[in-house]
């Protein structure tokens, strides 16, 4: 078979994940919520273990849900978003692996083995995203309730051991304000909140 005629066999299989991508907005929007829920009781639980030493009212401060909810919102709707780009980013990989067999000419064997393996590929890229949605959904909720009890930035911590990027590293002790993140290889946003980031937000309130 040419790599022409398998273009044409590829482009049901890249209509059929389009369709999909659609299909699953339920799934999606219910993996969501059920996730942040998780993370949302964990946040809670954290801060009321944390605040116990601090002053009543800064207290119901930061265990109140007034300023998470938004943040909540905001976070459902951008994973589902993600979700759903997995059959589409498949979709386009097809598809640009099939263009690219006519430009190149490319057998339509090497063709097949290349789109084959974009399962693997997106499976390598859900759990990139599974692991920097979690950590970005924790990390935005310490900064809604911690901006919502007056804290105006954080001390930028890592988790201290060789993993760390040498980007991530030198950010270790500074002091950030909420209002701007900064920029590490080329990304820009705060603790724990970048792909593969396992650093955290150390909230600084006004006493502190």
């Amino acid at each position: 078979m040419t790599a022409k005629g398998h273009l044409t066999e590829v482009k049901p299989l890249v209509q059929s994940l389009i369709a999909y991508a659609h299909l699953i907005d339920p799934w999606a929007n219910s993996v969501a919520k059920s996730m942040l829920a998780d993370v949302a009781r964990r946040d809670k639980q954290m801060w009321f273990k944390t605040s116990k030493e601090m002053g009543s009212e800064l207290q119901q401060l930061l265990t109140s849900d007034a300023p998470v909810s938004q943040a909540l919102a905001g976070l459902q709707e951008s994973q589902v978003k993600l979700i759903k780009s997995l059959p589409l980013d498949a979709a386009e990989r097809v598809h640009e692996l099939s263009l690219q067999s006519l430009l190149e000419s490319r057998r339509a064997s090497e063709v097949a083995a290349a789109i084959l393996d974009t399962e693997s590929v997106t499976e390598a890229k859900a759990r990139l995203i599974a692991r920097t949605e979690v950590s970005r959904a924790s990390s935005n909720l310490v900064q809604a309730r911690s901006q919502y009890a007056g804290a105006e930035g954080y001390i930028w911590r890592t988790s201290g051991d060789s993993d760390v990027r040498d980007s991530h590293r030198k950010m270790e002790g500074k002091y950030v304000r909420w209002s701007a993140p900064p920029t590490l290889d080329k990304l820009t946003g705060h603790a724990g909140t970048l792909p593969n980031c396992r650093c955290f937000a150390e909230p600084v309130f006004p006493d502190d």
